[in-house]
């Protein structure tokens, strides 16, 4: 279908160029919803890639582009479970996570992340599925993993260190520190920045430029400058899974679900 509108997020693809709106009240949380209907854009994307140029993800939500996984989710579906069956089902939830943020990656069209306020943890790492990140002045960008006793683990680690110096990333994820839109730019994580609340206007706005280039050259272009580290993602994810399987991992995820804050992950 060209078009979708579920409970956590909408697509469109028309006219040349797909739209897809991530919408999931508060903070765009990744969780089994927001997941199964991410599972189903990645099906919709690669059917009908040849149709368009441009995908932009963005958000609908005042607050930001995505808080990342649905830790509140993670705690209460873990909490009946034994251990052996905790790890299975938290390997098998990363592992479709990682076959969605893969297709993206690899999608043969240009991906851009129209990035605004929140973008943490499993939500910085989608927008990494990007090819360009435009972001507004306000956006925030950290991986506050460390403060659960995990790491990342949907591919951030390895998809940032391939844009990036390997100093900025040890800061990210050894500190929990958000960074800057500004800073994000000046490192070239960021392609372009945008006013306050324009991002979205400006990633519309680079999509009817590189619509005007050739479609072949632009999908030979892709493969050769980005190249997805199976190897190095593959690595993160089996060290994720070794480091929750432990009860401290537990025991935090324990307080931030017992949290009145409605946004305890921001530092």
């Amino acid at each position: 279908m060209r078009t979708f509108t579920g409970q956590a997020l909408h697509w469109e693809f028309r006219d040349g160029t797909g739209e897809l709106t991530l919408n999931r009240p508060p903070a765009n949380e990744i969780g089994q919803q927001m997941l199964e209907e991410l599972e189903h854009f990645a099906t919709a994307l690669e059917t009908f890639s040849a149709e368009i140029n441009v995908c932009i993800i963005g958000s609908a939500q005042r607050s930001g582009f995505s808080a990342g996984a649905d830790l509140r989710e993670l705690y209460n579906r873990s909490l009946p479970l034994d251990q052996k069956a905790r790890l299975a089902g938290v390997r098998d939830f990363i592992e479709r996570i990682h076959r969605v943020f893969n297709a993206i990656d690899a999608a043969p069209v240009v991906t851009i992340a129209a990035v605004h306020g929140v973008c943490f943890g499993g939500g910085f790492e989608l927008a990494l599925t990007c090819d360009l990140v435009v972001a507004d002045k306000m956006a925030r960008f950290a991986f506050p993993e460390l403060r659960l006793g995990l790491i990342p683990g949907f591919g951030g680690i390895p998809r940032l260190r391939r844009d990036v110096g390997n100093a900025l990333v040890r800061d990210l994820l050894l500190t929990g520190r958000s960074l800057n839109a500004t800073r994000a730019h000046a490192v070239g994580m960021v392609s372009q920045l945008a006013a306050e609340g324009e991002a979205l206007h400006l990633a519309r706005a680079t999509a009817t430029h590189i619509a005007k280039f050739d479609a072949a050259t632009r999908i030979a272009a892709k493969q050769f400058i980005k190249p997805i580290p199976h190897s190095e993602i593959q690595h993160e994810k089996e060290l994720f899974c070794k480091l929750f399987d432990r009860p401290t991992v537990m025991a935090a995820l324990k307080k931030f679900a017992e949290s009145t804050d409605p946004m305890p992950y921001l530092p």
